[in-house]
């Protein structure tokens, strides 16, 4: 996810609150400016008494040379490097995000220069700090670093079977974002595969839909989460962050608000997609229910081999939710 912070130097009160209402991570303060922003709401600080310090936690560097590029290339990569284009050349940022990689953010002061910042090398920066008195400003730079999402490759999977168990413990996530038709979160059995499990976004004649909530699955099943992460099903827990995925492949991040953990009848559903196996563990009723390639909601007590739903393939494994380079075999 891409980060925005704001500058606030020197300080103005409208600029800092607009900062807070339009989801900015930080803001840049005078140094002990802090507790003036903190009784409008809570977010970081940038300053000597701050969250983030600088020197410590971030380094800010004005570049107006090859000599500044290489120091700022020299910066430890565990910094937050804040770049201050003296002439707005792109090629240094380009330079670094190549030489460095990561943890690079760039001073801009409009939202034109957010998105050119966001997109370049196709990877982007990992944020932007906009310098700027126009609260409107604020707002447009907000809209484009919050609607930079993850594409996740989705690929057609085929039902191979389907299998009625017995009691079980399944997981519903509510989160606090209304999903749409052909929308859902990833989960699956194994970290190597993943269905797209359909929101509660239909009405139904024996309860309203709940737009907010994915019945997701077993609790030991993963979830695909921001970054490229996995955690269990049972380990979500309110305020962590989830991925919501549409049927093309565009994301957004969601927080939970609530994990229900009930002994439900389940059933076990498995499918062969890219020749690799995907399985998910999910309650038998027909109400929850998976999604079609064209984005519709297909129900799980209604699949049967040779059905096609949408999945996600993952070929490297896992070790702590992390991806890692190894071999592994789950079944």
């Amino acid at each position: 996810m891409k980060k925005m912070w704001v500058n606030v130097v020197p300080y103005k009160k409208e600029i800092a609150i607009a900062a807070l209402e339009s989801g900015a991570e930080a803001v840049v303060l005078p140094d002990g400016d802090s507790d003036k922003v903190r009784q409008f709401g809570k977010i970081k600080t940038v300053e000597k008494s701050g969250d983030i310090k600088p020197g410590t936690d971030v380094e800010f560097i004005d570049i107006a040379g090859k000599a500044d590029e290489d120091k700022a290339a020299a910066v430890p990569n565990d910094k937050i490097l804040v770049l201050r284009m003296l002439d707005w050349t792109i090629i240094p940022i380009e330079n670094l995000l190549a030489r460095r990689g990561k943890n690079i953010m760039v001073q801009v002061e409009n939202s034109e220069q957010a998105k050119l910042m966001v997109e370049i090398l196709e990877k982007g920066v990992d944020g932007v700090v906009l310098n700027t008195s126009d609260v409107n400003e604020i707002k447009k730079t907000a809209e484009i670093i919050h609607g930079i999402s993850e594409k996740i490759t989705l690929v057609a999977a085929t039902i191979t079977d389907t299998k009625q168990l017995g009691m079980g413990d399944r997981a519903c996530l509510d989160t606090c974002t209304q999903m749409t038709l052909g929308e859902g979160i990833l989960v699956g059995n194994t970290a190597a595969g993943f269905f797209l499990v359909h929101s509660e976004s239909i009405d139904n004649p024996y309860v309203a839909s709940r737009p907010f909530r994915v019945n997701a699955g077993a609790v030991h099943a993963y979830t695909l989460t921001p970054g490229g992460k996995t955690k269990y099903l049972a380990d979500l827990k309110a305020g962590d962050e989830v991925l919501l995925v549409d049927f093309q492949g565009k994301s957004q991040i969601a927080y939970l608000g609530r994990n229900k953990i009930e002994k439900r009848p389940m059933m076990l559903i498995a499918a062969e997609a890219e020749g690799e196996p995907i399985s998910l563990v999910m309650q038998n009723a027909e109400t929850i229910r998976l999604v079609g390639p064209e984005g519709k909601a297909v129900s799980v007590t209604a699949l049967k081999p040779g059905d096609k739903v949408l999945g996600h393939i993952e070929k490297a494994g896992r070790h702590f939710g992390m991806q890692v380079d190894e071999t592994l075999i789950e079944r």
